[in-house]
C-alpha cells in the first residue's frame, strides 16, 4: 500500500514507519521537518503545514491511506488550540484529497473509566500526567468527540493505553472498545513498537471503521 504518515519523526510516527516498511509499504513521511526522516528504501520525506487543508490535501493525494500521529508538542503554550486546529485542517485535507481510509492516533484520556466518566476528567489523571500534557488531551477528546460525526471519511481513532512506552516488539496485543483496559488493578500499558503493529493491522485489514479502539500488552 502507499501510505502517508502525518507526524512520521514523532515517538509514535518513527516506530510506525520501521513497521509500514518491514511490510513492504510504501510510506511517504510528512513532518515539519522531514530532514529528520532517516532515508530508506520505500520511504519518502516531505514538509507539511499541517495546519492548512490544502497543503494536506495536496500532500496524500494518491495514496491508498493516510495515519495522523500528530501533535504541536507537549510544550506548545496554546496546545489545545493548535491540537484543534491542526486535527480539523487535517480531516478537512483528507476529505478534500478524495483519500476515504484515516486511521488518528489519539490519546487514552478519551477511554471511558466509569459510565459517562473519561480518564481526562478524573482526578488521578491530573495528579498523574505532567500539566502541560492535559490540554493536549482534553483535545485529542475533543477531535473523537467531532469525529464521531464524519461520514465522508473511513476514519479510525485508535486510543493507546494509558501507559505506551519503549519496548520491545512482540507482535502480540489485546483489543478493546471505549474502556480503559486494565492489567489487574492498575491501567495496562503496551510498547510503542506493538502499538505500531495494531495500527498497521487496522490499516492492512479495517476492523473499526468509523469507531475507536484501544490496544494492550497481550
Amino acid at each position: 500500500m502507499k501510505i502517508a504518515l502525518i507526524g512520521a519523526t514523532g515517538f509514535v510516527g518513527s516506530a510506525l514507519v520501521t513497521e509500514l516498511l518491514q511490510r513492504g509499504h510504501q510510506v511517504t513521511a510528512l513532518a515539519r521537518n522531514p530532514a529528520k526522516v532517516q532515508a530508506r528504501p520505500n520511504l519518502g520525506a516531505k514538509a507539511l503545514d499541517a495546519y492548512d487543508p490544502d497543503a494536506v490535501s495536496a500532500a496524500v493525494q494518491g495514496h491508498d491511506a493516510v495515519v495522523s500521529a500528530f501533535n504541536p508538542g507537549w510544550d506548545d503554550p496554546a496546545l489545545y488550540d493548535r491540537f484543534m486546529k491542526g486535527s480539523q485542517a487535517i480531516v478537512a485535507g483528507v476529505e478534500q484529497s478524495g483519500v476515504r481510509r484515516l486511521l488518528v492516533v489519539g490519546g487514552a484520556g478519551s477511554l471511558f473509566v466509569a459510565p459517562g466518566v473519561q480518564l481526562v476528567d478524573t482526578p488521578e489523571f491530573a495528579s498523574h500526567v505532567p500539566p502541560n500534557v492535559v490540554p493536549g488531551a482534553r483535545a485529542a477528546r475533543d477531535a473523537l468527540a467531532a469525529m464521531r460525526g464524519n461520514t465522508a471519511l473511513d476514519w479510525t481513532f485508535l486510543s493507546p493505553p494509558a501507559l505506551l512506552a519503549p519496548g520491545e516488539r512482540t507482535g502480540r496485543y489485546r483489543v478493546g472498545g471505549e474502556e480503559l483496559l486494565m492489567a489487574g488493578a492498575g491501567p495496562a500499558g503496551i510498547s510503542v513498537a506493538d502499538l505500531a503493529v495494531a495500527i498497521a493491522d487496522e490499516i492492512e485489514t479495517p476492523r473499526h471503521v468509523r469507531a475507536r479502539f484501544t490496544v494492550a500488552t497481550a
